[in-house]
This record gives structure tokens, C-alpha cells and sequence, in this order.
């Protein structure tokens, strides 16, 4: 008859499988879910995401009279999904919100929730016009990521070239003119285009 010690140590479990299996292999799998990250657009927009809502990636409007591009090379032509040509310099007497992305750009995914959700705000507003320009090499695919993510911001594409001053080629690339062409904002890299700081930035601008 065994001795109820050893009853007892043979009773005694012999530690949480799965918990061993994470100590044992914590390398491997931080390692498989940094490439999921990096390979997946979805899982490293939500990531940036993540990080956006920290706040520390709030986008910020120059003060009046600290823009660094001068007037004259802001005006580019882009069209429209119909195929229609426009110039920015008939978008005087209105705020310009620029975004350059691409369906395929995860930082631009990662901020385009707040693009969208400042667009809502003032898409009734005759003052302010959005224009966000896609650089999918097929604009076919990035309507299509538009109509699946049921984002309603309209869809341009730029019309022969864009000063570099405007945008050298990086994206998310944004930028804000004023109503007279000036420009007030120029980001390179995702950013929180919804906080109630720019918004009021915004807001701000039309009514100067």
C-alpha cells in the first residue's frame, strides 16, 4: 500500500501543458506574429491603429503664416471617377484637404478611419473640399477597398505631375491648403485626422 505521501505526489499535476508550451517556444511565436504583422496590411493598420489611438499621432494645423510652401507650387490637376479634369487653383476661396494614399499602404489604412470620420463632419460644408487621391496603379482596386471598408470619401487621381513640394512619392502623404492656396499643413506618415483639436483647426481655417 503506498504511504499517503506518494499518493499524493503522484496526484500532483504535472504543470499547464499550454503554459509550458509558450515558455518553451515565446521566441518562435513572437517571431511568426511579427511577420503576420508585417506581411499582412490588415494586421499592421491595426497595429498602427492601436498606436494612433494614443493620441501621440494627432495631426496639427501651422499657425498662420508658418507654411513652407509657397503658392505658386501647390496647383497640380487631378480627376475625378468620371474621368473630369480639375485644377487645385480653382479650389481658391476653399480649405483643401489632400490625402495621398493606396488600397495596398497599411499606414494608410490605419488613418483612413479618421479621414472618414472628418469628412463626415464637413461634407456639407461648401468651404472645405476633400481630396483624396488614390495611387493604386488599378484605380478599380482602390474603389473597391473604398466600397468594402463602406468608407464614402470621394476618389481622385492626380493628372500628370504633382510638385514635389506636394508630394514626393511616400505615403499616406496629407496636406492643407488654405483658401488661398497656401499651404498649412504637409505630413508624410499616418496620423489621427478626427481629434477634436483638428477638427477645430478645421474649422478655424474656413472661417478665416
Amino acid at each position: 500500500m503506498l504511504k499517503n505521501k506518494e499518493v499524493s505526489e503522484e496526484k500532483k499535476p504535472s504543470g499547464n501543458k499550454f503554459s509550458l508550451f509558450i515558455r518553451k517556444n515565446a521566441q518562435y511565436i513572437v517571431l511568426v506574429i511579427a511577420v503576420i504583422i508585417l506581411v499582412n496590411p490588415d494586421a499592421k493598420s491595426f497595429v498602427l491603429r492601436q498606436l494612433m489611438a494614443t493620441g501621440l499621432f494627432n495631426a496639427s494645423i501651422d499657425k498662420k503664416g508658418d507654411g513652407t510652401v509657397s503658392q505658386a507650387n501647390t496647383d497640380f490637376d487631378f480627376a475625378d471617377e468620371k474621368g473630369n479634369i480639375q485644377n487645385t487653383a480653382s479650389l481658391r476661396g476653399k480649405v483643401v484637404f489632400i490625402n495621398f494614399w493606396a488600397s495596398w499602404c497599411p499606414p494608410c489604412r490605419a488613418e483612413f478611419p479618421s479621414i472618414e470620420t472628418l469628412y463626415t463632419q464637413f461634407k456639407d460644408n461648401p468651404d472645405i473640399f476633400f481630396l483624396t487621391i488614390n495611387e493604386d496603379s488599378d484605380p478599380a482596386t482602390g474603389k473597391a477597398y473604398l466600397e468594402k471598408e463602406k468608407f464614402s470619401v470621394p476618389m481622385y487621381q492626380s493628372n500628370g505631375n504633382v510638385p514635389a513640394e506636394i508630394y514626393s512619392g511616400a505615403l499616406p502623404t496629407t496636406v492643407v491648403l488654405d483658401k488661398n492656396g497656401k499651404v498649412r499643413l504637409h505630413h508624410a506618415g499616418f496620423a489621427n485626422y478626427a481629434s477634436d483639436k483638428f477638427v477645430r483647426q478645421i474649422e478655424e481655417l474656413i472661417n478665416e
